[in-house]
């Protein structure tokens, strides 16, 4: 049995040489296909040298093809944090710090560890890898062990001193980036969500007289509303918009395709000579099928029914049910698919500017305080009885005059009952707002978060089943010397067991990682999550948890007493020693696992197989539109925070956790982890965005400080464990001096986590009174109050973005239109403040009665046609219709189509988009809404 197990052993040894023989290859490989093809390729490897504007553009990485390592070894991650964002900026350095760590922590313990665990230990029975991990240290010579426990003290101060000197700077860096003119000017530096309103505060004017107590007061208050029918005209009329552009494009390649066809049929039978100029010529000699623009005048037949048949024209089917989001084959009525969408277009505009009306018509009603006689003032939701079509939810935007009070607001205690305006988010960015959960009672909200975290756990347990079996699989040695029905295992060639037990299970755990994220989010968003970035943040803590205790303690138990086995059924009194010596042997796993990810994972990210094969098949079969091409082309990819940064720290833990039981991996993570640097570094300038959803402000980069605290933890608490296990050679504890003093580490670790927590955790979110005169409108307390006339007539300005960066930009600035700029509204019109002002007004001895409201009411404009701000109105009762996007094309047909579109009250554009004579569609600029940015 022991020949079988040192077999075993030895066995392990080859398969870390086969995973290491691989992934280099791999690496070359890849590495060098990169070099050759990164020229060809700049809509992949270098879009952010012309995609973004000009102040966030990267210089070309290299003109020489084999100095690009270089380049990117001397490119400057600090540019990140200005060029991309500050979480991806944060990301990078996370990378940096930990190569850092690991530097001095791969040097010292190769030169210390490796020579005590290894010299003179041959009695041991151990060879290859095995010989340097912590169980190799002689039962005759366990004084060898006060080496771990010195250089664990060393390693976990090092640590610490790295953790303090990183969060500082992110403390620093973020307050800086807070008061950023470009990032504090913005709508969403000065707004607060609130949730858990109660109904006598569900008002305009009772929200904006609550916090006028903070220095500068309210400007706007936008109280979220039961929208009813309009999220769905809304979602028709994009639907709608999206369909016509696909319609319109596809009849224009009908009509090219057709018209060339024709072209070749005219020149095949003029080579015969049976062309005649009667019957294949207009009288100016032009072909039947080249329009004249008299025909087009006269009415009598469209250019497009001249050029495309009837029953070419582009047609769909309607669902069969109303329920149903999409058509079926053989089911449905089968319409045409551009009268369709022109008619839905109309209905749906003309129902949203009705709906918005009535909404601008509530938001005047709600503008002054409620009834008196309310019942239940404090209930969380609005009164039951109320009038309004679209009554109010229990959640609210404010935004302030001053940042600093914005800030404020958010920590200060708000109401005298439990959960009531509790919930506060400052900092939300428009687009990163879940709608759907904005009225959520906080009650509720807090089952569901119960509910979400029963289901995590339960998850979590269950799906250590399947990663139980890969750990066993990266162990298959040890089961084929145990179990005889697996002999069979032991007798294929070594490269074969290699690539099952060295190279498989890592790739089936990465397979098996991918399914999670869905669920996870899909828990975060049930707790009734107001933001996308929260769902992010949660979805980290997740998907860590996941990662630590299936793709690491449990295929660390499971590999490590498979090996164990066989002692432990033949002799079950020797659990504690055999222990100690076994489970250092799981290393072996997350060795190769190590290498396939600073290996073949860095060379993919470099290489990014799957965005190059992807970006030409998009073109081919998705790019029929100028707007979807303009998608394709000059849309930057962006990342997942949420489950990029596990990834990550999960590597982070595995290192920590056994750079002193097995200090082979610290020279390897250092590798990982300088590679990782590098690559993410290139990919940031180079290549990605930051995440589509919004901006964090690197708020990612403190809970990955969490999971290295738990990479300590994980490792102190082991090596105590082995330190009390550890028996001499007379089966006696030979190392309770070292457990004891890693028990004392344990608790300087968690007080020195506290400490950490404590001091830094209060100023990662907010902006401290210090830093007041620094903020958005605080060098000068009048300042709001002098500019507010003015500002009145726009929103205020996002940070600016590019018109290549997003495929659509909001727009919630005022209509065109005759602006009175004293008043900031369209004269001769009625506004929300207006309209507020009049109620106000009839309240008064001798004032006009209920006709003059009704006047008012009657010609009140819609919220969408209102001058002031519009940031934080749901995008249904504001956001305009997207202007249809045609192609010009050779035949004309594209003007035509516009001004028929046109005519039916839609806004459409031919500007910077072309197809050319064989049907392809090119774009020269943005689409139409982005023009004007």
């Amino acid at each position: 049995m022991s020949s079988n197990l040192s077999g075993a052993t030895s066995a392990s040894t080859a398969t870390f040489v086969t995973a290491l023989v691989f992934n280099a290859a791999v690496f070359g490989i890849e590495l060098g296909i990169f070099t050759l093809v990164r020229p060809f390729f700049p809509a992949i490897y270098q879009p952010r040298t012309y995609v973004p504007p000009k102040s966030r553009r990267a210089t070309e990485l290299t003109k020489n093809f084999i100095l690009w390592p270089w380049a990117v070894f001397m490119a400057n991650y600090h540019d990140i944090r200005t060029k991309v964002g500050m979480d991806a900026y944060f990301f990078v350095r996370f990378l940096r710090m930990m190569a850092r760590i690991l530097l001095p922590i791969w040097l010292v313990s190769w030169i210390i560890l490796l020579p005590i665990t290894a010299a003179r230990s041959d009695n041991t029975g151990r060879t290859g890898l095995d010989r340097f991990t912590f169980g190799n240290v002689p039962a005759n010579q366990q004084n060898r062990y006060a080496a771990h426990l010195i250089l664990t003290w060393f390693f976990t101060i090092w640590i610490w001193w790295n953790i303090r000197h990183e969060m500082k700077h992110f403390v620093t860096t973020r307050q800086r980036w807070l008061i950023e003119p470009d990032n504090a000017a913005s709508a969403m530096a000065s707004t607060v969500l609130i949730t858990g309103v109660p109904r006598n505060y569900l008002s305009e004017s009772a929200i904006r007289n609550l916090f006028s107590h903070l220095p500068g007061g309210v400007r706007k208050v936008w109280l979220n509303r039961d929208l009813k029918e309009m999220p769905d005209l809304y979602e028709r009329r994009l639907k709608a918009a999206k369909k016509l552009e696909s319609a319109e494009t596809s009849l224009l390649n009908t009509a090219v395709k057709l018209h060339n066809k024709k072209l070749k049929a005219e020149a095949k039978a003029a080579k015969k000579g049976r062309r005649t100029s009667t019957d294949t010529a207009n009288n100016d000699g032009r072909p039947l099928t080249d329009p004249s623009i008299v025909d087009v005048e006269q009415g009598d037949v469209s250019l497009a029914e001249k050029l495309v048949p009837k029953n070419k024209r582009p047609t769909h089917r309607l669902p069969p049910f109303s329920w149903l989001p999409f058509g079926l084959p053989l089911m449905g009525k089968k319409v045409d698919s551009i009268e369709w969408a022109r008619q839905e277009l109309a209905e749906t505009n003309k129902a949203l500017r009705e709906a918005r009306r009535t909404l601008a018509r509530d938001v005047a009603t709600t503008s002054s305080i409620p009834e008196s006689g309310s019942n239940h003032p404090d209930a969380l939701k609005a009164d039951p009885s109320t009038s309004q079509t679209y009554p109010p939810l229990n959640s609210a935007f404010v935004l302030f005059n001053k940042q600093i009070a914005a800030h404020m607001a958010a920590q200060v205690l708000t109401h005298h009952l439990p959960y009531r305006m509790a919930g506060k988010n400052v900092g939300v960015a428009p687009e990163d707002v879940i709608w759907g959960n904005l009225n959520m009672n906080p009650y509720e909200a807090r089952i569901r978060t119960a509910i979400s975290w029963a289901v995590t756990i339960g998850l979590i347990i269950v799906w250590a089943i399947p990663v139980a079996f890969i750990g066993i699989v990266s162990n298959i040695h040890s089961l084929c010397t145990t179990y005889s029905w697996l002999a069979w295992l032991c007798d294929l060639p070594p490269v074969i067991v290699g690539i099952i037990s060295g190279i498989l299970p890592p790739a089936l755990l990465a397979v098996l990682n991918m399914l999670l994220p869905i669920v996870l989010r899909l828990l975060s968003r049930f707790e009734g999550t107001t933001q996308r970035t929260t769902i992010e943040l949660s979805l980290m803590t997740r998907y860590f948890l996941f990662q630590v205790i299936n793709s690491f303690l449990v295929v660390t138990l499971s590999s490590g007493i498979i090996a164990a086995l066989p002692d432990l059924v033949h002799n079950p009194g020797s659990i504690p020693s055999l222990l100690a010596s076994k489970l250092p042997q799981a290393s072996n796993f997350f060795l190769t696992y190590i290498i396939l990810q600073g290996l073949s994972g860095t060379a993919s990210g470099f290489l990014q197989v799957v965005p190059l094969v992807l970006y030409y098949v998009k073109l081919f079969i998705l790019g029929s539109t100028p707007r979807s091409i303009y998608g394709i082309k000059y849309t930057l990819r962006s990342v997942s925070w949420g489950t990029l940064f596990p990834s990550i720290t999960l590597l982070v833990v595995i290192t920590v956790a056994y750079s002193i039981i097995s200090p082979i991996i610290n020279g390897l993570s250092f590798v990982t982890f300088f590679l990782f640097y590098q690559m993410y570094k290139y990919l940031f300038i180079w290549q990605l965005d930051g995440q589509k959803t919004g901006e964090t402000g690197g708020l990612f980069f403190p809970r990955a400080i969490q999971h290295l605290f738990v990479g300590m933890y994980l490792q102190q608490i082991c090596l105590a464990a082995l330190f009390f296990l550890a028996r001499d050679e007379n089966k006696n504890a030979s190392a309770v001096p070292e457990g004891a003093l890693m028990i004392v580490l344990i608790v300087f670790t968690a007080f020195f986590h506290i400490i950490i927590n404590n001091s830094y955790g209060p100023l990662t979110h907010y902006l401290p009174l210090t830093l007041a005169e620094m903020t958005h409108g605080g060098k000068d307390a009048n300042v709001a109050a002098a500019t507010r006339e003015l500002d009145d007539a726009a929103s205020y300005k996002e940070a600016k973005t590019s018109d290549v960066e997003k495929r659509s930009v909001r727009k919630r600035g005022s209509p065109s239109g005759s602006i009175d700029m004293t008043s900031g509204k369209a004269k001769g019109t009625m506004t929300v403040e207006d309209v507020e002002r009049g109620r106000a007004e009839s309240a008064k001895p001798g004032a006009p009665g209920v006709e003059r409201e009704n006047d008012q009411q009657s010609s009140i404009r819609g919220v969408d046609e209102d001058a002031g701000p519009k940031d934080f109105y749901h995008p249904a009762s504001v956001e305009p219709q997207p202007i249809i996007w045609l192609p010009r094309d050779p035949l004309g047909l594209g003007e035509a189509e516009e001004r028929a579109i046109r005519e039916a009250g839609i806004k459409v554009s031919t500007r910077d988009a072309v197809m050319d004579g064989k049907g392809h569609v090119d774009i020269e600029g943005p689409p139409p809404e982005n023009d004007s940015d």
